[in-house]
């Protein structure tokens, strides 16, 4: 049998192929490789039309003007103090130490100069490198901070990529096929892609590592001495943190030349707006306990901190079936999975959010106002990162903390740190207080300090003479028998 020749009347005409067209960001697209399959010109965010709008609080700053006019789009007009004492050093140039609270706008610290100093030399860009590489130790951290370069930059024509462990690789390497000018990236990720010639770092101008203090805690150590040793000796070295312990520094002066070291607070010490207080609650009444609180005080955006996945998971199960919405995010989620989480606690009707520490550090969003700590952290700076969720930008929050009979040595080392003690919302144990540093202890409320030092006092004088074989025993003192034998 013959086929139907394309002519005849009776064959279908062939179907009509559409192809979608979006303007602007794909609505999907986010986080890595967002852009990757666009040219450098589309990679920019939308700029609004009118008048340029320039952020005149950030002129005496020595940026460029198309940096004024894109904090101007994003209604910033003053600096925070982090950024007013960092960003004339880093335009100079100057390897710098940056600590400051988790809030007071630390990325724009470095961000900011960083593209000014790009824009004063656009050398032409060799595939798989990078002019701007800045370590991040999360994925959402990294996320956060190119969408930070991307927005400071949209006018400057940048191209930017973030590449992170939990996503394929694909986009990752195709976005750095043709160079970039920056590159954010976690440790882990950025070594695998350099073991496979997909990415090349022998060209790095600008090295920055943020939340340095927490990349340590978490164990990034050996990676983070594996990547500087790939880069070049020549370069300009940024450490910025909300802390900087003592253990981190001998490893930060073998990484910055003459540093500058900026800090705008004390270290570890939490946002002023932020009220705090704990209750002193059995493990076994936590959870309705919470419960209480997210029923009848914590309204708005919540975070509730777990110390474990495994709690994390089952935490959100309670409250769910409590009847209240709640969303989990921690390490053992896909990457899809802790994107979705965040994008529900963004919006109008948010859940509450159960994290484990990941979340602490970086995840910028708006209007927390109450952070609950499940379980108290075991090293006390995470503390004050994890309260630093609420009461940012100079904005008011609220954290509780649930303290049991086995967390007392927690709360005493957070109060250490604090230097204070915490609100008791109920009886503070006597085991809660901790001790007064200098002489004497710290008593009850309301009775002074300083018992008497040293031993406590014995019930009877003993000789200070050395006993010798002829001196008469002790009457008062008990001893066994000579003759008995010991069992």
């Amino acid at each position: 049998m013959n086929a139907p020749s394309s002519g005849s009347s009776s064959s279908r005409p062939p179907k009509r192929r559409f192809r979608k067209k979006f303007a602007g960001k794909r609505p999907h697209q986010s986080g890595h490789g967002a852009l990757a399959d666009q040219p450098a010109a589309e990679q920019q965010a939308p700029v609004p039309s009118g008048p340029p709008k320039l952020a005149e609080g950030f002129a005496h700053l020595g940026l460029a003007e198309c940096l004024l006019r894109s904090l101007g789009d994003e209604g910033y007009d003053t600096p925070t103090p982090i950024q007013s004492k960092a960003i004339p050093h880093v335009v100079q140039g100057r390897d710098l130490f940056g600590c400051a609270q988790t809030g007071t706008g630390k990325t724009a610290a470095f961000a900011l100069p960083l593209i000014h100093r790009m824009l004063e030399n656009r050398p032409e860009i060799k595939p798989r490198r990078c002019r701007t590489l800045v370590l991040a130790p999360t994925r959402e951290l990294a996320a956060q901070i190119h969408e930070s370069f991307r927005s400071y930059g949209r006018h400057a024509r940048l191209r930017t990529a973030v590449i992170y462990g939990g996503v394929g690789q694909h986009k990752q390497a195709r976005d750095m096929m043709k160079g970039v000018d920056v590159l954010v990236a976690t440790p882990g990720r950025l070594l695998d892609l350099i073991g496979q010639r997909l990415v090349d770092i022998r060209g790095v101008e600008f090295f920055v590592l943020d939340e340095a203090d927490r990349m340590l805690d978490m164990g990034f150590i050996h990676d983070i001495r594996k990547v500087v040793g790939m880069l070049p000796a020549e370069r300009q070295t940024l450490f910025f943190s909300a802390t900087l312990p003592a253990e981190i520094r001998s490893f930060a002066e073998s990484m910055l030349r003459d540093p500058l070291e900026v800090k705008t607070t004390p270290q570890a010490t939490p946002a002023e707006t932020v009220a705090q207080s704990v209750i002193f609650v059995p493990k076994a009444e936590k959870k309705t306990t919470l419960i209480d609180l997210l029923r009848n005080e914590a309204n708005g955006r919540v975070i509730v901190f777990s110390r474990t996945k495994h709690g994390a998971d089952k935490l959100q199960r309670d409250l769910t079936k409590a009847g209240l919405v709640a969303a989990a995010i921690h390490g053992d989620k896909s990457q899809a999975q802790r994107e979705r989480a965040l994008a529900a606690f963004k919006s109008t009707r948010p859940p509450v959010l159960v994290a484990t520490d990941i979340a602490a550090r970086g995840i910028d969003v708006d209007d927390v106002a109450y952070v609950i700590n499940y379980d108290l952290p075991i090293e006390p700076e995470t503390y004050v990162h994890r309260i630093g969720r609420s009461g940012r930008a100079g904005q008011s929050g609220t954290a509780i903390s649930l303290c049991d009979t086995e967390e007392l040595s927690k709360l005493i080392a957070i109060e250490r740190l604090l230097k204070r003690e915490l609100t008791s919302r109920n009886q503070r144990p006597a085991a809660a207080s901790p001790p007064a540093r200098g002489p004497g202890r710290r008593g009850p409320p309301g009775q002074a300090n300083g018992k008497r030092r040293g031993p406590p006092p014995r019930a009877f004088s003993r000789s200070k003479k050395p006993r010798t074989a002829d001196a008469a025993p002790n009457p008062h003192r008990w001893s066994k028998p000579r003759n008995s034998t010991s069992n």
